[in-house]
């Protein structure tokens, strides 16, 4: 199961933000050394997290490779009850 807990410096953790916000973030990670970087989102995030690799590798880092993809689920607690929400973990890496 794909955790997004963690306090890793090279995790982005992609919201409801605008896609280039993220991108801008990986960039600049990139930018100041970091040989990998991983994006982690939860459920309707995912097709941003996948939006801002596709992005990155096709328009602003070329060399820029999708090292692995983790997906899982994790449990919240809501006022409803408990609920599973979809989970991924992209990696990205320099070639």
């Amino acid at each position: 199961m794909a955790e997004l807990k963690g306090n890793d410096e090279n995790v982005v953790f992609v919201g409801d933000k605008p896609v280039m916000n993220y991108v801008q973030a990986v960039v600049t990670q990139i930018g100041e050394g970091a040989e990998e970087v991983v994006l982690k989102a939860r459920g309707r995030a995912i097709s941003g997290a996948v939006d801002v690799a596709e992005v990155l590798r096709n328009r602003f880092l070329q060399d820029l490779s999708i090292e692995s993809i983790e997906t899982g689920t994790e449990k919240l607690e809501g006022e409803s009850g408990t609920v599973n929400v979809s989970t991924i973990s992209i990696s990205l890496g320099r070639r």
